[in-house]
């Protein structure tokens, strides 16, 4: 039986973060219901065999605990009844402080929900409200505190770094507040100033301006050896786990498992197909209401045999361990180490790359310039 994950996107949250460039709205409570029966209408009509099944389910945003649970328990059980459940799918949503409830944590468990990933970000108020956080270190505690209570016991905590006007300091203490805390994992991301955001006009005035790149990589590391330490393995780029709590959802991804995202600007990888859905709420609702499902499509790319096995090498890249030469082999029928002799080869002699074994993977230095490494499978 074939397998796939399944991606949900709620567009709404409280306050647009500072350096947020995702496809979210603010203040649209009014439009809340309304697009929850639209993405229901959707999972209900969407042509897919019912032989597949789901391995992982992913709510993501925006806010997705800005809804009230009931809304989430809809979606969750329009899922189920559209599509075959694999018995341990791992089902993640997206909670922010400051809209979580006991009750809606519970509603969620109740709902089948078995992985929260909580947006912190960071554990110093001034960050925090620097960069449009609507809650505070304290309102996190609660919540996460709050999780434990109702039982979750997979819990990812959200951290940037390389945030402008954050020191080294405020950032090695917000990694350590959050190791003592044992969440099972971490994901700790370098700022991306995306063209459009507010920081990025703020850079651009000259409010503030980006941290030192060296500064940065030296945070990074930094931070990186910090959670080895306390017994996080390091699986991908900006990603950290204890044993066996690695993100299914996102190691699927980096497979180039397949995937269907459902939703406001949802993407989907699909039987060597890359779509999403419009990015336009009003144009997105008003054709799932006229049953016009197929206007909400855009395709982006069909694969031929050689773009998937040049995108299974970038973003297989992404992870820690590098691609498997056995998986690569066995997928493709043919020997990468053979079929990109050439950029190996220079990657090698760059020491960005390294084979070992079964593995092809990033070394130290190719970890500092990931992206010079992905360019060379583009």
């Amino acid at each position: 039986m074939e397998r796939f994950g399944i991606y949900v996107h709620i567009p709404f949250c409280k306050k647009k973060c500072k350096y947020c460039d995702f496809i979210s709205f603010a203040s649209y409570e009014e439009k809340y219901k309304e697009y929850v029966d639209c993405l229901i209408k959707e999972i209900r009509n969407k042509k897919i065999e019912k032989t597949k099944t789901v391995t992982t389910i992913y709510l993501g945003g925006g806010t997705p605990s800005i809804l009230e649970s009931e809304d989430i328990v809809k979606i969750l059980n329009a899922i189920k009844e559209r599509f075959e459940i694999e018995e341990n799918c791992e089902i993640t949503i997206e909670v922010n402080p400051g809209t979580i409830t006991r009750q809606k944590l519970e509603d969620y468990k109740n709902a089948g929900v078995n992985r929260l990933s909580i947006g912190l970000q960071s554990t110093s108020d001034r960050i925090l409200k620097f960069i449009g956080r609507i809650h505070t270190y304290e309102e996190f505690l609660n919540t996460y505190n709050l999780a434990k209570e109702v039982g979750f016991e997979n819990i990812n905590v959200d951290l940037m770094l390389a945030i402008p006007t954050q020191t080294e300091n405020e950032l090695i203490d917000s990694v350590q507040k959050v190791i003592d805390l044992e969440p099972n994992h971490i994901s700790l991301y370098s700022l991306i100033l995306e063209e459009g955001t507010e920081l990025d006009k703020m850079v651009s005035d000259g409010q503030y301006e980006l941290l030192d790149e060296n500064l940065e990589r030296q945070m990074y590391w930094e931070t990186k050896n910090l959670l080895e330490s306390n017994g996080y393995n390091h699986y991908e780029i900006s990603n950290f786990s204890k044993k066996g709590f690695e993100s299914k959802h996102n190691m699927d991804c980096w497979n180039q498992e397949n995937y269907i995202g459902f939703g406001l600007a949802a993407h989907s990888y699909y039987d060597d197909m890359r779509f999403s859905n419009i990015d336009a709420l009003e144009v997105y609702m008003r054709n799932i209401k006229n049953n016009d499902f197929e206007k909400n499509v855009e395709i982006h790319e069909i694969q031929d045999k050689p773009a998937q096995m040049r995108e299974f090498m970038m973003i297989g890249l992404r992870k820690i361990e590098g691609v498997k030469i056995s998986d690569f082999e066995r997928k493709f029928r043919i020997n990468p180490l053979f079929y990109f002799r050439f950029e190996i080869s220079k990657l090698t002699d760059e020491d960005l790359i390294e084979v070992d074994l079964d593995n092809i993977k990033l070394t130290k230095k190719g970890l500092d310039l990931a992206n010079q490494v992905f360019e060379e499978f583009v």
